[in-house]
C-alpha cells in the first residue's frame, strides 16, 4: 500500500477524490433528512426547517450528478 498520496497516479487520485466527494454528498443529504424527520417528530424545534433541509438534500444530490469538470478545464 502506498503511504503517500503523491505517489498515486493522477487517475487514481481523481477517482479516490470523486468517491470521497460522492460519500460526503450522501452523508450531508442523509443528515439533512434525519434532521428534518427529527423536527417533524417534535424532538427538535421546527421553524420551517424540514422543508429547507429536504431542499438542501435535493440540491446537493442534483449538483453531484452534474460532476465538476476536470481540473484545468475552466
Amino acid at each position: 500500500m502506498l503511504a503517500d498520496w503523491n505517489l498515486l497516479s493522477e487517475d487514481l487520485q481523481m477517482s479516490l477524490a470523486d468517491a470521497a466527494l460522492a460519500r460526503a454528498v450522501e452523508t450531508l443529504a442523509t443528515q439533512a433528512e434525519v434532521l428534518a424527520a427529527e423536527m417533524e417528530a417534535g424532538t427538535l424545534v421546527d421553524r420551517g426547517g424540514p422543508a429547507a433541509l429536504r431542499l438542501f438534500a435535493a440540491v446537493i444530490r442534483i449538483n453531484k450528478k452534474h460532476q465538476l469538470a476536470p481540473a484545468g478545464h475552466a
